[in-house]
């Protein structure tokens, strides 16, 4: 495990995103475009028409288990760290209140709003390297 000591200061952003825009790309786009080296999902309100999770019982050698989803879904959580190869979890709910989840593969399609917070730790960076334990590339985070 690497992790810095210490915490660090906290700068905090807000952007929407309409109708037809796919929410993961746009995110990452945002961070680069804000320059941002170690974001994360603070705050997400909105929904989706269309959603591919990767669900909890897949190991990076058998990635089969995906879920790819297409309605109506409320976004009731959005976690994870944004820098280029993003980890992110949602937790999506249908029109029962029945809710899904599992790791953001893409494919988020907002259907009328996704209204997100994001956070970055300003004296932190964020970066992913290949863990030979899980198979993942899995967060390091250093100083800047």
């Amino acid at each position: 495990m690497t992790s810095p000591s210490g915490g660090s200061p906290l700068q905090v952003h807000a952007v929407r995103f309409g109708p037809g825009q796919e929410l993961l790309g746009s995110l990452q786009a945002f961070v680069k475009e804000a320059g941002l080296k170690a974001p994360f999902i603070m705050s997400c309100v909105g929904s989706v028409t269309k959603a591919t999770l990767r669900l909890a019982n897949a190991t990076a050698s058998n990635t089969n288990e995906v879920l790819h989803l297409s309605g109506r879904y409320e976004i009731v959580s959005l976690v994870g760290t944004l820098n280029p190869e993003a980890h992110l979890h949602i937790c999506l709910a249908d029109a029962e209140g029945g809710t899904v989840g599992g790791h953001v593969l893409g494919g988020l399609e907002v259907f009328t709003t996704a209204e997100v917070v994001i956070g970055e730790a300003t004296q932190l960076r964020f970066e992913r390297e290949l863990d030979e334990q899980t198979g993942f590339p899995e967060l390091v985070v250093q100083r800047r």
